[in-house]
């Protein structure tokens, strides 16, 4: 009897260490478990965990103010004022444009009290106002994406128009036509010229947020090739040729970003005021009232002031070879003896003086001659560095691909074989 009653208190024992074991083996599977598990990501915008908050999306209605919604979300008139005025040397309020994305950052209770009003002017910019405590004003970025892109087409009628009916980004138009100024005289571009680009474009929330740099282009202009490579020496950023040779020459090809070509350097043209046949010495270039014009090159001011037939006008000298001048402006933005710089806004626009309209007449001397700037050839300015050369050729070496046409490339290879 006694070793029966034994043998039950040692199996009474045994199960009782048993469950205690098991207990503790499910804490600590239930303990691993919990340490593995993954917890989310907090949903984060504009430097805030929006999920601690009630977000409200809106676009600004015309004719809307600050106050407009900010009161029906609990914030008084003296609280609107004091963030206001704080505001002012950040983002003035009256700025804010209709249109433009808002969002709220209220209380997830039932009042629902607004704690931040969030602006943005653009994709990238936002201005934050704190609705409490200190009613601070600050402003902030989105993190942007820079992707790589490539474009070709085929010139039917303008730069501009290809590259909008491609879905790029027409601005990439005058980016084109800012780094070719001083090769290509884009108001000569002729139907069948085309295009080769690789280039950048910024990107915020997976949404296009404007362009970034042309990294390497070729285009293609009466039957000739023009290449552009972004390529860095001495911390500066420039574009070169395929040679190696710099592609911002001494002087603009014309001073205006855009426009259209009037009437050429003739030396014997019907005038259209006197109504008779004299030499015109310029290339007219008509845009509206008030396009800027820019300085073709460096250079002094030795002249800036009216007359009869020049209308309001500035003439530069540059060196001891080249001068250059702008006639017809609506408006003289720099004075005699001032220092100016390639592309710089010397003036405006205008039809003052003997004009028919809108236009500005612009003339170019080399050695006290005026000559016709179009004919003129100027040689490239800084090329590539001997010690950068190799880096420079293993650097056009992977892009050169990526911007020859087709043709181009079977050519080199029936050159080789």
């Amino acid at each position: 009897m006694l070793k029966f009653l034994q043998g039950c208190l040692l199996l009474a024992l045994a199960a009782i260490l048993f469950a205690c074991g098991s207990g503790d083996a499910t804490e600590v599977n239930t303990h691993v478990e919990e340490e593995e598990a993954e917890l989310p990501e907090p949903n984060m915008a504009f430097g805030f965990n929006l999920d601690s908050f009630l977000v409200v999306h809106g676009e600004i209605a015309r004719n809307q103010y600050l106050a407009d919604i900010l009161l029906p979300r609990h914030v008084s008139y003296p609280e609107i004022d004091r963030v206001v005025r704080n505001a002012r040397d950040v983002f003035d309020v009256r700025k804010i444009n209709a249109g433009k994305s808002y969002t709220l950052l209220c209380t997830p209770d039932s009042l629902e009290r607004a704690c931040y009003f969030i602006y943005q002017p653009d994709l990238v910019n936002y201005v934050v106002y704190e609705l409490q405590d200190s009613m601070r004003v600050y402003k902030g970025k989105k993190p942007v994406e820079l992707r790589e892109n490539t474009f070709e087409g085929v010139i039917e009628s303008s730069l501009y128009l290809t590259l909008d009916q491609g879905g790029v980004n027409p601005e990439l138009a005058l980016q084109l036509a800012s780094l070719y100024a001083w090769t290509i005289d884009f108001y000569r571009i002729q139907k069948g010229d085309k295009v080769k680009v690789v280039f950048t474009e910024k990107y915020v929330d997976d949404e296009r947020a404007g362009l970034g740099e042309v990294i390497a282009s070729n285009f293609v202009h009466s039957g000739k090739d023009f290449y552009a490579f972004r390529f860095t020496q001495d911390s500066v950023p420039d574009y070169f040729d395929e040679e190696g040779n710099s592609l911002r020459k001494a002087f603009l090809k014309m001073p205006l970003k855009y426009g259209r070509l009037t009437s050429g350097y003739n030396k014997r043209r019907f005038h259209p005021v006197q109504k008779r046949f004299k030499a015109h010495l310029g290339t007219d270039y008509a845009a509206p009232t008030g396009t800027p014009i820019l300085a073709v090159g460096d250079g002094v001011v030795v002249e800036s002031a009216f007359k009869q037939y020049n209308g309001n006008y500035v003439k530069i000298r540059h060196n001891s070879t080249y001068s250059t001048q702008y006639l017809h402006m609506s408006k003289r933005m720099v004075k005699v003896g001032e220092y100016v710089r390639q592309g710089q806004t010397i003036g405006l626009v205008g039809s003052t003086g003997l004009a028919t309209g809108p236009h500005v007449c612009f003339r170019f001397w080399k050695n006290g001659e005026q000559v016709d700037h179009r004919r003129e050839e100027f040689p490239p300015s800084e090329p590539i560095a001997p010690e950068n050369l190799e880096r420079f050729q293993q650097h056009i070496q992977e892009l050169m691909p990526l911007v020859q046409w087709p043709d181009e490339k079977d050519s080199l290879v029936a050159e080789k074989d």
